[in-house]
């Protein structure tokens, strides 16, 4: 019983680490996306901080990244950006694997 156990409890351990890294990676991941997004607005240095931290923020709307697209989407349209919501979807998938690796990375 003791192997099982172990087992269960090794198995819950990587399930928590799972989750946290892909939490830690989607947050990275709006970041970048946020500043890839700012320098489009036109905004650098810490004005394009802020930005990619309102982009982070947004994220905790609802489940899901629509609540991260709508934000870029809105902001690109208030400032006359031209890219498309499949342009920001593409974003956000190249920048996911941008992410994952600087997460693994340390």
């Amino acid at each position: 019983m003791t192997q099982f156990d172990d087992r269960k409890r090794g198995e819950e351990a990587r399930f928590s680490l799972d989750q946290e890294s892909l939490f830690k990676a989607t947050a990275r991941r709006n970041k970048l996306l946020g500043l890839w997004a700012a320098d489009l607005l036109g905004l650098s240095g810490d004005e394009a901080e802020a930005y990619a931290k309102t982009v982070v923020m947004s994220d905790l709307e609802e489940p899901g990244d629509e609540d991260v697209i709508r934000k870029v989407v809105g902001d690109f349209d208030a400032k006359g950006v031209s890219k498309s919501r499949e342009d920001i979807v593409e974003q956000l998938a190249a920048l996911m694997l941008v992410a994952v690796e600087q997460i693994k990375a340390g």
